[in-house]
């Protein structure tokens, strides 16, 4: 986990360094750079809006292949699997922003365990001298816990520089004069099962996590009419607050503050969303461009050859289910293709014929 940590937190301490020379505060490095985060990912959960729309006007559709298919599910999937091709639906789409959220957690923990690394760019030469002084000096874990020892460096040498003097003044004024408290917290602290104020902040992660999904589900209750995608709401407004908390309470309290700001901003993000991007307006805009999408499907264009040998290009204008008809066949067939089967056109010369 470690090393995952890093991968992710190697070009996200980038972002942090370069907001840490604009403010010098640790907590308010971490909320700008959580607001960062969701400023960058606006574009994809307007994506995600979409994608829920184009879903919601397939639903009619998906419905009737579960009803004529209600006995042979793997027929049914096959259906389906064309249907989305052929109305050019990711069901994966809708689920990226959330996925990308846990890259950036492993990274944010890589942060907030590493501040000598990714804010003070201190060098790792560095860093393991100082290591091999606090070991030498304490009986802490920081002789076996590896991914503690940039935090119990700090409290070591602003506890009593004199120390670490053989590593230079520089370093010794870089970590005094790194604070890494906000709001009268330690941010390198971990709140832990214990019953002190600490464990505040993990309940307000929690509860942020609650209203986040709660406010969504009511302001977007109108283009979820699915009731799978209600149901995997309501799974997600009680698993998740669990998940917030039990985060906040097992790391350091500044991956605890991220995570209850990027809640708190997923909020605000819900009410622009509703304003500017309401499921209505959404659905609306992308069944004009399912229409346009059909539009251009009623237009065949086919290659033949002239008296001259020369290539010529030339469209058919076909009637909207004859469009469908063509469109379906030619999706079926690639997909018989792709799953080794003998694709038999007999069926679409009956549904022609129909």
């Amino acid at each position: 986990m470690n090393l995952i940590n890093q991968i992710f937190g190697t070009p996200l301490g980038w972002i942090a360094h370069l907001l840490f020379l604009l403010v010098r505060n640790y907590g308010l490095v971490l909320i700008l750079f959580t607001v960062v985060v969701r400023v960058l990912l606006f574009p994809l959960a307007i994506k995600q809006q979409k994608s829920m729309a184009r879903m919601q006007l397939m639903q009619p559709k998906l419905q009737e292949l579960q009803k004529k298919y209600a006995k042979n599910k793997d027929k049914y999937q096959r259906e389906m699997a064309k249907l989305y091709e052929e109305e050019h639906y990711n069901p994966m789409s809708g689920c990226l922003p959330m996925l990308i959220q846990f890259p950036i957690l492993f990274g944010v923990i890589d942060v907030v365990y590493r501040p000598l690394t990714h804010i003070l760019r201190i060098g790792q030469e560095t860093i393991a001298k100082a290591g091999e002084i606090l070991i030498s000096i304490s009986d802490t874990t920081a002789a076996t816990n590896s991914y503690l020892q940039e935090l119990d460096i700090i409290k070591a040498v602003q506890a009593d520089p004199s120390r670490f003097s053989e590593i230079g003044q520089e370093f010794i004024d870089q970590i005094t004069n790194f604070d890494m408290h906000f709001l009268g917290m330690d941010l390198g602290a971990v709140p832990g099962w214990n019953l002190t104020p600490l464990i505040l902040l993990p309940i307000f992660s929690g509860i942020a996590s609650f209203l986040s999904i709660y406010v969504s589900m009511k302001l977007n209750s109108a283009g979820q009419g699915n009731s799978q995608v209600t149901g995997m709401n309501r799974g997600m407004m009680l698993i998740m607050p669990i998940f917030s908390f039990f985060i906040a309470v097992n790391y350091p309290i500044g991956v605890g503050l991220y995570w209850t700001v990027g809640y708190v901003l997923s909020i605000l993000q819900t009410l622009v969303m509703k304003k500017f991007y309401s499921p209505e307006k959404i659905a609306a805009t992308v069944q004009a461009q399912m229409e346009a999408e059909r539009e251009k499907r009623r237009t065949l264009k086919s290659v033949v050859i002239d008296e001259e040998g020369e290539e010529v290009v030339t469209e058919q204008k076909v009637s909207q289910k004859e469009a469908d008809r063509r469109r379906l066949a030619e999706a079926r067939k690639r997909m018989a293709e792709k799953y080794g089967e003998e694709y038999n056109d007999e069926d679409e010369k009956d549904e022609k014929q129909k």
